[in-house]
């Protein structure tokens, strides 16, 4: 996992967090409700600005990331194994899961990237066809 990510709040500008993708060469970030708790509400994609702003013709410079981010995220716990967290890529069709702690803090998120470098080839190869099936 990628610990202590880069995270964004329902209010920052959505532009900011398209640069925060650029800056991290990431293609996902955790939304949490403030800078302090770090608790989890959300997760905004690259996919969920160019699908519910751009896409629909709306101004992403005059939005704020609450108008696009996903707030139904699927997680994992610190201690999730390695087939924990491609099961639950598996069952969500996702990309990306972030690691929450008992508290609902955000310590870190596994990316498909993560599991193609530390998986054994024939689960990544599971992982990657699961996922690309359901999307």
């Amino acid at each position: 996992m990628t610990s202590d990510p880069e995270c964004c709040t329902p209010d920052t500008p959505l532009q900011e967090a398209a640069r925060l993708m650029v800056d991290c060469n990431c293609g996902a970030i955790p939304v949490v409700s403030d800078t302090v708790s770090h608790r989890l509400v959300g997760i905004i994609t690259d996919r969920d600005i160019t699908c519910r702003a751009v896409a629909k013709g709306l101004n992403p410079l005059q939005m704020k990331v609450a108008d696009c981010m996903t707030t139904s995220v699927a997680t994992v716990a610190p201690e999730a194994s390695l087939e924990e967290c491609c099961n639950i890529m598996e069952q969500h069709s996702v990309r990306r899961v972030p690691v929450v702690d008992a508290s609902g803090r955000c310590v870190g998120i596994v990316a498909q990237a993560d599991i193609a470098a530390n998986a054994p080839e024939e689960e990544t190869a599971e992982v990657v066809r699961e996922i690309s099936l359901a999307a």
